[in-house]
C-alpha cells in the first residue's frame, strides 16, 4: 500500500473554540461548555465531564461554536499526561459549546476520510509530535498551528475509507456494549432499591411487601421504619473485606508467570502495558477473578465488579466476599449504597474522605433481613445480569485489544483491507 506524505494542514483545518467568560458559568443551563474533561484519553472517546461544578454556559456565543453530532474534537491543553492528540466525537447536536481549550477538526473531504482522521489525529505519530512541540509551561498545551504542522503519511482516499470503517465498527461495538452494561447496572440497581430501600420485595403472596400493608417497625439506629423480621446490622455481618498486598514486595521471578497488579488505575481502565506485575505465588485470598467485587478504600471510594482477567490485588483495595452466606448481589449493592453515605459524610464536613478504615465499616448501619431467603431470591434475579455484565466487559476488552493491535498496522500500511 502506497503512503503519501502530508502536513496535517494540507488535508484538514483546525479551529479553536470560543473564549467563554467565567461570569457566565453555571451549574445548570441549556448548553454545556466543552473542556479537556470531556476527553477519555485512555479509551479515546467522548465522556460527560463530571469533575467540575461549572459545566454549563449561559452567556452569548457565536453559532459557529455550537457543535454538531459527529464533529471531531481534540484538546489544546494537557491536563493529564497523554491527553494531547486524543480525539472524541460529539454525541449529539445543539448541546455542546466549543471552548478555547478544544479544537475542532474539519477534513478536506477530497483528501481525508473523516473516520480515518479520527484515528490519524490520535495516532502515536501525531501524539509524539504534539508532545515534543508542547510548550513547557505549568500546563503543557498545543495550538491549531502546531496540529497543522504535524507530518503524516496516509494512503489514498479509498483505502482510508476502508480503514476508517473497520476501526469505527469496532469502536461502535465497544460503545454499544458499554451502553448495554450501563443499562443492565441501572436496572439491577433499580430492582435493589425497590426491594431493599423501599422494602417492596415480594411478600408470601408475591405482592410488594410495604405497599401491600406489610408490617413495619421503627428502628432507632437506622432512624427509619424497617420490615418486621429485619434488624440493624453492619457491613461486616454480610461481607468479608480482604485487603490487598504491598505488591512491590512480591515481584515475579524470571522463571515464573507473573500476574498483573490491580491498582485503582486498573479498576478504572483495565489492564494495560503499563500495569505492574506481581508473582503468581501470592495467597489465593488476594487473587482477583472476573466477577469478584472490589472496593477501593483509599483516595478514591469506588465499588466494582472486576472483569479484566486474573490479577493480584494491591493494597488500598478490598476484595469483598460473602459473610454468613449472604449472596454477592446483596453485599455488592449494600456496599455501593454505603459508599455514597461515606461520601455524603465527607461532603457535610467539607472534607475529603481520604480512606475507609475497619472502624468505619464496623460503625456502618444497614437493614438486614433475619431470614436471608429474600436476599437469595434477589440473587436468583440479579446473578444472570452480573454474568452478562462481566461477559460484555470481557468482550469489550477483547475488542479494544483487537483494535489497538490493528490500528498501527493499518495506519502505517503494514496490512491492508481487501
Amino acid at each position: 500500500m502506497e503512503l503519501k506524505k502530508y502536513k496535517l494542514g494540507e488535508i484538514l483545518d483546525v479551529t479553536r473554540g470560543a473564549s467563554l467568560s467565567g461570569e457566565f458559568y453555571a451549574t445548570e443551563g441549556k448548553y454545556i461548555r466543552l473542556t479537556c474533561g470531556n476527553f477519555d484519553y485512555q479509551n479515546n472517546c467522548f465522556k460527560e465531564n463530571k469533575s467540575k461544578d461549572n459545566l454549563y454556559y449561559i452567556g452569548d456565543f457565536k453559532p459557529e461554536f455550537l457543535m454538531e453530532e459527529g464533529d471531531i474534537i481534540t484538546p489544546l491543553t494537557e491536563q493529564a499526561i497523554g491527553l494531547l492528540g486524543s480525539t472524541a466525537i460529539i454525541p449529539e447536536s445543539g448541546k455542546y459549546i466549543q471552548s478555547q481549550d478544544v479544537a475542532k477538526i474539519i477534513c478536506k473531504e477530497e483528501l481525508l476520510d473523516k473516520d480515518f482522521a479520527f484515528y490519524l489525529i490520535s495516532s502515536t505519530l501525531v501524539k509524539q509530535q504534539l508532545s515534543a512541540a508542547a510548550q513547557q509551561t505549568k500546563i503543557r498545551h498545543t495550538s491549531p498551528d502546531k496540529i497543522r504542522d504535524c507530518t503524516v503519511w496516509i494512503p489514498e482516499l479509498t483505502e482510508q475509507k476502508r480503514i476508517g470503517k473497520l476501526l469505527r465498527s469496532l469502536d461502535r461495538k465497544i460503545e454499544l456494549n458499554r451502553a448495554i452494561n450501563q443499562n443492565l447496572e441501572a436496572m439491577a440497581k433499580q430492582l435493589y432499591d425497590y426491594w431493599f430501600v423501599q422494602f417492596d420485595f415480594p411478600n408470601e403472596e408475591g405482592k410488594p411487601y410495604k405497599s401491600s400493608g406489610g408490617e413495619m417497625l421503627w428502628n432507632d439506629k437506622l432512624k427509619r421504619n424497617i420490615p418486621v423480621g429485619w434488624h440493624c446490622g453492619n457491613l461486616f455481618e454480610i461481607a468479608v473485606f480482604t485487603n490487598g498486598l504491598a505488591c512491590q514486595k512480591f515481584r515475579p521471578k524470571d522463571d515464573e508467570m507473573p500476574l498483573p497488579v490491580i491498582k485503582i488505575r486498573e479498576m478504572h481502565d483495565g489492564i494495560s502495558v503499563d500495569t505492574e506485575e506481581v508473582t503468581s505465588n501470592i495467597p489465593e485470598s488476594v487473587k482477583v477473578y472476573n466477577g469478584d467485587v472490589l472496593f477501593s478504600w483509599s483516595a478514591s471510594l469506588e465499588v466494582m465488579l472486576w472483569a479484566y482477567g486474573l490479577g493480584g490485588l494491591n493494597q488500598h483495595i478490598f476484595k469483598v466476599t460473602s459473610a454468613n452466606d449472604f449472596p454477592k448481589s446483596f453485599y455488592y449493592f449494600q456496599l455501593l449504597d454505603y459508599v455514597n453515605v461515606f461520601k455524603k459524610m465527607a461532603e457535610a464536613r467539607k472534607t475529603t474522605m481520604g480512606h475507609i478504615t475497619q472502624d468505619h465499616l464496623q460503625q456502618s448501619t444497614i437493614a438486614i433481613p433475619d431470614n436471608k431467603d429474600i436476599a437469595d431470591k434477589f440473587e436468583e434475579l440479579i446473578s444472570p445480569i452480573f454474568k452478562q455484565i462481566v461477559k460484555l466487559q470481557e468482550e469489550i476488552s477483547n475488542l479494544i485489544k483487537q483494535r489497538d493491535e490493528l490500528l498501527p498496522l493499518l495506519m502505517n500500511g503494514q496490512i491492508t483491507i481487501e
